[in-house]
């Protein structure tokens, strides 16, 4: 028989799946972010600068030297401020995930699954959608289980009406 849910866990598996689905949309937005600077980095040779003396943001080319890829902008690297950015946000995402897989008493494979999330690029979108869908479902079904066996049955528990003389 599967593990379920603690019932006094219920109210905590909701904040749970919040912190989940909010990190799953922020980690999965940065992972696109990402991936469009590795992109404007290694196939176009450019890097995304803010605050430099060519304006606002700007792009910079990145030079190939024998030592690899040197970058000519200033100001701030928003490149990199992304990588970082994103890396924070998946180890948060991670936290998010292991409460709600903890909670919930999943197995370990489905711990693994979400955690994959955040580094398949659109992953993330698609499973906040299905665990979000998966655990209100759960919740709904188990909250009436657990009314209905608290809810006294009222045919039986009827006193027999005594006839009067």
């Amino acid at each position: 028989m599967p593990l379920e849910p603690k019932l006094a866990d219920l109210p905590r598996i909701r904040g749970a799946l919040k912190l989940y689905a909010v990190t799953s949309v922020i980690t999965g937005v940065m992972l696109l972010l990402l991936c469009a600077e590795m992109i404007l980095k290694y196939v176009f040779h450019y890097e995304l600068f803010g605050f430099g003396p060519a304006g606002f943001l700007s792009f910079a080319p990145v030079v190939e030297t024998p030592a690899g890829l040197v970058s000519t902008g200033e100001g701030v690297n928003l490149s990199t401020g992304i990588l970082i950015a994103h890396g924070w946000f998946y180890v948060l995402y991670l936290f998010g995930d292991f409460r709600l897989w903890s909670l919930m008493r999943w197995p370990f494979s489905q711990f693994l699954l979400i955690a994959l999330g955040g580094i398949i690029p659109f992953l993330s979108f698609f499973l906040e959608g299905r665990i979000a869908r998966q655990v209100n479902a759960y919740l709904a079904e188990r909250e009436a289980r657990e009314a209905a066996s608290q809810t006294p049955d009222l045919a039986s528990d009827a006193d027999p009406v005594e006839a009067k003389p």
